[in-house]
């Protein structure tokens, strides 16, 4: 048996020689679990992760060090290796993993210091192209969020931010979908953004650009998207019976992840549609918030909004747009409501349109960087 300790990720110095260690057969690390107490668990395990997931249900996915290395292997396959830049927290995933491909490839992480900004991160960056040695500068990597990029690319008038933006060979841009409006605003400044696709329960990102990375196996079972390879958890810590409905074997024997989300398969390349438990009924039929979202989200002055799906008298159910007031443009909220159900409507019909646009003064976001869509869909229903 291994010891499990409960660890602060406050200090990613600190949380990268615990994690060296853990990966070599020491104690396993417990992130998300300082109020826990020590416990032993298989031999093994170089990290366990409490996360909510999209579920909202706490669970403490247990990772390999054979699994982290295996995803750290593979990104370095893809996209190459070199020093990175830790922008999200470490205690999750995506941050967790940018110390792990830091081991790896046996550099130094440059880290954000104090509060993420567009200054920050240009500072930041600035510091990693001074070169330390007469080996020169290898090349810069980086792990956002789309969030993130937003408010680097609102910046990017500034000279520094830009010449930061394109100094990495590779942004890695995951925890929710990347709208297109980013994406394409980025290719136009030259900035290499790399949209990602996976979760705790895989070590991060196994597929890149709809592409599964050399070492993953994607397939669809009753429209449902699953994941086999070396970085799949082992499973949930002290929950046999969610292990045993979450990771599953074929008639051949290969170990199978259900991701809850839906999509397809084709010619190679993964397209994500959505949460399968993220639909609502209105009007008798179902309908995808997640596909809602993301149509709503090209338009502009809507590409961080959120659709959350409320209680409606007429309906059943009802989706409702949340955006922050700082987006939107010179369009009266009316305006940019009907421009939105116009769009949802040529694209999935009349029954899925929204009924509600809600402007804040910001989105309510999880430490992770994503949006806290149960505390925005709470604050929706109570104005309701």
């Amino acid at each position: 048996m291994t010891a499990l300790i409960p660890t602060d990720a406050e200090d990613p110095v600190l949380l990268r020689e615990a994690l060296r260690r853990a990966l070599d057969g020491g104690p396993a690390l417990g992130l998300g679990m300082v109020d826990g107490a020590p416990e032993n668990v298989a031999d093994g395990l170089a990290a366990v992760i409490a996360t909510s997931g999209s579920s909202g249900i706490p669970k403490r996915v247990a990772l390999s060090g054979e699994a982290l290395r295996a995803s750290a292997e593979a990104t370095a396959a893809r996209i190459g290796s070199g020093r990175w830049l830790l922008a999200l927290p470490a205690g999750y995933v995506a941050g967790l993993q940018v110390l792990v491909r830091s081991i790896l490839a046996d550099t130094r992480p440059a880290r954000i210091e104090g509060r993420f900004s567009p200054v920050s991160f240009a500072e930041a960056t600035l510091e990693m192209l001074r070169p330390a040695s007469s080996a020169g500068i290898p090349d810069l990597y980086t792990s956002l969020v789309p969030a993130q990029v937003a408010t680097l690319l609102d910046a990017a008038e500034d000279t520094a931010v830009r010449a930061a933006l394109q100094a990495y060979r590779a942004i890695l841009v995951g925890g929710q979908s990347l709208p297109e409006p980013l994406r394409e605003r980025a290719a136009g400044l030259g900035v290499r953004l790399v949209r990602t696709y996976g979760s705790t329960e895989t070590s991060g990102g196994c597929v890149y650009d709809g592409v599964p990375l050399d070492t993953v196996g994607v397939r669809t079972v009753d429209g449902e998207l699953r994941i086999a390879g070396p970085m799949l958890a082992e499973g949930y810590l002290g929950d046999g019976s969610l292990t045993a409905r979450t990771f599953v074997r074929d008639e051949h024997g290969i170990r199978w992840y259900r991701t809850g989300d839906l999509g397809l398969v084709e010619d190679g390349v993964v397209r994500v549609h959505g949460r399968a438990d993220n639909v609502i009924v209105s009007g008798g039929i179902n309908i995808s918030l997640d596909r809602v979202e993301r149509i709503v989200r090209r338009i502009a002055g809507l590409h961080e909004a959120v659709v959350v799906g409320v209680e409606d008298e007429r309906w059943g159910e009802a989706s409702v747009i949340v955006a922050a007031r700082g987006e939107v443009l010179r369009r009266s909220e009316s305006e940019q409501l009907a421009h939105a159900r116009d769009a949802v409507e040529d694209e999935l019909g009349r029954h899925a349109r929204p009924v509600r646009l809600i402007m804040v003064d910001e989105i309510e976001m999880l430490s992770s960087g994503k949006p806290d869509r149960e505390a925005i869909r709470r604050m929706v229903a109570d104005l309701r």
